[in-house]
């Protein structure tokens, strides 16, 4: 079954699938450059994988978390959504990086970010 997780951001929305089970992939990140647009183009990522299950990282503050629900519902995806905790997830893709690559804001910390907010969701089932 093919599962992606989502981190999303005012700027970028990182992305990453999982559709071998244990073989996580972090794709590009989408730049965002307004909420429909953003939304297209995480629904054409969805579709393109053929994903059955969405996971979004949620953090614990109350504001954002509306604001990235309110984002999922503009999707036009008719799988399942699962949210799961996002929170220390870009700081713990920062430190993974650290003296690998130089960190750059082009969209890699973002989808490591989903990466390790998919690895949480694999992990709570088990």
């Amino acid at each position: 079954m093919s599962v992606a997780a989502i981190d999303v951001g005012l700027k970028r929305i990182g992305a990453a699938i999982c559709q071998h089970m244990g073989v996580i992939t972090p794709l590009d990140a989408v730049l965002r450059r307004n909420r429909n647009q953003a939304a297209q183009d995480v629904d054409k990522l969805l579709n393109e994988y053929n994903i059955k299950t969405l996971v979004v990282g949620i953090p614990e503050n109350e504001e954002t978390a509306r604001r990235i629900k309110h984002f999922v519902s503009l999707l036009a995806f008719s799988g399942e959504v699962v949210f799961v905790d996002e929170d220390f997830s870009s700081y713990e893709a920062k430190e993974r990086m650290r003296g690998t690559i130089k960190q750059k804001r082009d969209g890699r910390i973002d989808s490591l970010a989903a990466m390790i907010i998919l690895e949480r969701y694999y992990r709570s089932t088990g």
